[in-house]
């Protein structure tokens, strides 16, 4: 499908940002974009600069008829899955938006059960405009909040990491331990919790 055929009135895009990572929340963001009101260069999120995603973010914000910001905390995560995290993230960002709308599409293969008719589109984030602008979206406002804990953890440099399993972070938390922030339910944070406990119980 031509991506102007996904530009209609009373469609919302929703993509998510951070599932991969071991530490931080979940972002999501829905978009409800004007087909009046054209925002060039939407594309994936990761394939844009920092700078470019920050000056994209400010237009997403000026010229979409709605947009919203939903997340679930690490404790969510763990709790509940990544999976499911990720859908309650959804559903959070889509209840958030202040107009009504008629069908949403969500990048993925899977549904988060918006309540709502709902199309998922595999690699949305290249294919339809506004779910290229809600990982814009919330991929800027999860870097921001990484940015943040580096401020606050500055030996894990989530500024750069963003909380992503590199080899810095990695060799950080070998070093420095487990901070609250982690995810505990995901395998290197599982298995280093497993090895203290083990080591203590001895």
């Amino acid at each position: 499908m031509d991506q102007k055929n996904y530009l209609v009135k009373g469609a919302v895009g929703l993509d998510e940002v951070g599932r991969g990572a071991l530490a931080g929340p979940l972002i999501s963001c829905a978009v409800v974009l004007d087909p009046d009101r054209s925002i060039s260069g939407l594309k994936d999120s990761k394939l844009l600069s920092h700078s470019r995603r920050l000056v994209l973010k400010e237009e997403i914000e000026e010229k979409a008829l709605a947009w919203g910001i939903g997340s679930a905390s690490v404790k969510e995560i763990d709790q509940l899955n990544v999976l499911q995290a990720t859908f309650l993230s959804m559903r959070r960002a889509y209840a958030s938006l202040d107009i009504d709308v008629d069908v949403a599409y969500v990048d993925g293969n899977m549904d988060p059960q918006l309540g709502c008719q709902t199309i998922t589109v595999v690699s949305g984030d290249k294919k339809v405009p506004a779910i290229s602008a809600a990982s814009i979206m919330a991929k800027v406002v999860r870097d921001l909040y990484m940015v943040s804990l580096s401020d606050q953890y500055p030996d894990y440099d989530f500024a750069k990491n963003k909380g992503y399993g590199t080899s810095n972070h990695l060799t950080a938390i070998e070093k420095f331990g487990i901070l609250p922030v982690h995810r505990r339910s995901f395998a290197p944070i599982k298995n280093k919790v497993a090895f203290n406990s083990n080591v203590s119980s001895k």
